[in-house]
């Protein structure tokens, strides 16, 4: 629960962190470089952020899966049927992007 209250916490930085990264996207523009430095950096941080967290997903759905015998033999409700699996693949998912924007934010508050 906690964690999940860190990941919402870190993507509400989202919005800002758009806002503070505009104006260096707006200069990478202005340069006539195709891809300019921040727009590059951008591009990236999103494509592995993605890649990364499509990986965690998958992970967590598939340890998931290797405790569902162990779980209904131990008289358990399995973790793929009551909802505790999928909310673990998508903390696991938004993991890295929660990351990720957390990092911009401190990385971009420097430069205002």
């Amino acid at each position: 629960m906690q964690e999940a209250a860190s990941i919402g916490a870190d993507l509400m930085l989202a919005p800002l962190v758009a806002m503070m990264r505009l104006p260096l996207m707006a200069m990478d523009a202005g340069s006539g470089e195709p891809w300019g430095t921040e727009t590059a950096r951008a591009v990236n941080e999103k494509t592995a952020a993605m890649t990364e967290g499509a990986f965690a997903a998958q992970m967590s759905l598939l340890q998931s899966a290797s405790r569902f015998w162990p779980e209904v033999l131990s008289g358990r409700t399995p973790s793929l049927f009551n909802g505790v699996a999928a909310e673990r693949s998508v903390s696991a998912a938004l993991k890295p992007a929660s990351r990720a924007v957390k990092a911009n934010f401190r990385r971009l508050s420097t430069k205002a």
